[in-house]
């Protein structure tokens, strides 16, 4: 225009970019603007900022903010709660908490935005405590603590375990007049649900309900989830009911849920109704369906078509990760199916991902239990050489495989290196080394390691008295046998 209109007509336009995050473009126009000619505003600036801040450009956001001192403006609480948001999300919460201590000293006052969104960074960064002092710090600032700071903090004690704090938390919000919100309750919500508590996330939701709250999908999720997890199948299924009526659309996760539940108690039959409904209603299935999907028919022994599954992810340009091709060797480990394994860790590799130990144990596991110990010893010092570090079960595994090839001597020293190296051994462990002594009629050198494991403060478990007990009777030695069985009675372990 021959004329150019306001600064605040191009200050719109720049701000509906931003917030549709076409952060790029706004720097690009903002380059434009200048190079015409026209001087930007605070807000101008504030809005660059902004998107340097989403761009995680921190350097180039603070070179803003000089330019903005220079021109002799004064910067106000929307902009430095732009640059603590765009050093939280960078993940540089220990230079927001500076910049927040140099902005105060000198005399600024930030409001409910600004420790909101410090609470929140230091939650997110695994910062707890030091969010719980700074909502204690603030009450004497004159700045109120408000839902979205209670609720941060909540949220984060409650993915901690920490749910009786989280609780507490929540009465001392009530008690000071701050109304939860959707979040706050579905945060405790799932708190409550993780540590096994589902009575009273229920009495939460009928709080929740009787207060005008509605509920949204992700608290509907936590419940259907929960009640699955539970083997509940009808109360999930009266949940899921309740949220349609509501009129909250299910959405992936919902799904996801509904197809794990199913497959957890076996209704192999409704989790493919759940899977194929989902697609005829819109929503999409992400990794995390197929991952559900894979392990479900792998653990129900139909792992031919959970290859299909896995052939159908390709095809849909859906990328496996670790969890895909875990759940997919297990399944083909178990059933025989060595050779396809082979191949997807070929695969594995050409896409650039890491074959974990988690992948390796599955293979290590599937060569012993055929006898094949030569080739899971090669694994074994193939596992070492690509520097991944064996884990306990890794181990356990190679003791058991050379135990099955009657190979004592061998699992014995994997076992006393175990001990020298101060891995900490499980029952697992203590148990495969007493089969396989009592499997070659070592019954003196087995009940020496059933006292050395209790000793080592290991408490023995029904698998362990019935492997040694069993054994016993085989050889008629009937009244240790019956003594063991009576010991395994009083521990309330038949």
């Amino acid at each position: 225009m021959h004329q150019p209109p306001p600064i605040i007509q191009f200050n719109r336009i720049l701000g509906s970019l931003m917030r549709i995050n076409h952060y790029p473009t706004v720097i690009s126009l903002s380059k434009q603007l200048e190079s015409s000619g026209i001087i930007p505003t605070i807000c101008t600036l504030t809005i660059l900022i902004n998107c340097f801040c989403h761009l995680r450009q921190m350097a180039s956001a603070f070179s803003v903010f000089g330019r903005i001192l220079k021109m002799g403006h004064h910067p106000n609480t929307v902009t430095f709660n732009t640059l603590i948001n765009g050093l939280c999300i960078s993940g540089e919460v220990k230079k927001a908490l500076i910049f927040h201590d140099n902005v105060v000293a000198q005399g600024v006052r930030l409001d409910q935005v600004s420790y909101g969104t410090l609470i929140n960074g230091l939650c997110k960064s695994g910062e707890t405590r030091a969010a719980v002092q700074l909502l204690r710090n603030i009450e004497g600032r004159l700045v109120r603590p408000n839902v979205v700071m209670y609720s941060s903090i909540i949220d984060s004690l409650c993915k901690d375990k920490l749910v009786a704090e989280a609780n507490d938390l929540y009465s001392e919000m009530v008690v000071k007049g701050v109304s939860p919100n959707v979040i706050t309750y579905t945060a405790l919500m799932y708190g409550f649900c993780i540590v096994d508590q589902l009575q009273e996330a229920i009495d939460l939701f009928s709080q929740m309900v009787l207060k005008n709250i509605s509920p949204d999908v992700y608290t509907f999720n936590i419940l259907v989830d929960a009640f699955f997890k539970e083997g509940k199948v009808e109360q999930a299924k009266h949940v899921l009911a309740v949220m349609v009526k509501a009129g909250v659309k299910p959405n992936v996760i919902t799904y996801n849920s509904l197809m794990d539940g199913y497959y957890l108690v076996k209704d192999v039959k409704r989790a493919k109704d759940v899977f194929n409904t989902m697609t005829l209603r819109g929503v999409i299935p992400d990794v995390r369906s197929y991952n559900i999907v894979i392990n479900g028919l792998c653990k129900n022994k139909m792992v031919d078509e959970a290859v299909n599954m896995f052939e159908e992810m390709h095809q849909k340009n859906i990328v496996p990760n670790t969890v895909t091709y875990n759940s997919l060797i297990d399944g083909l480990c178990k059933s025989g199916k060595l050779s396809y394994v082979w191949k997807l860790i070929d695969e594995i590799r050409d896409n650039g991902q890491h074959v974990d130990v988690v992948t390796y144990n599955c293979l290590l596991h599937a060569l012993c239990k055929n006898h094949d110990i030569d080739r899971a010893i090669e694994l074994f010092n193939k596992i070492k050489d690509s520097g991944l570090q064996p884990t306990e079960y890794t181990y356990t595994i190679l003791m058991d495989g050379f135990c099955k090839v009657g190979r004592l001597k061998k699992a014995r020293e994997i076992f006393q290196n175990l001990l020298i190296k101060g891995y900490q051994l499980s029952v697992r462990t203590y148990n495969v080394m007493i089969n396989g002594l009592c499997n070659w009629g070592l019954f003196d050198e087995a009940l020496a390691m059933l006292s050395e494991m209790e000793e080592s403060g290991y408490n023995p478990d029904a698998v362990t008295y019935e492997t040694v007990i069993c054994h016993l009777f085989e050889e008629n030695k009937n009244d240790m046998a019956e003594k063991l069985l009576r010991e395994m009675i009083a521990r309330g372990l038949l």
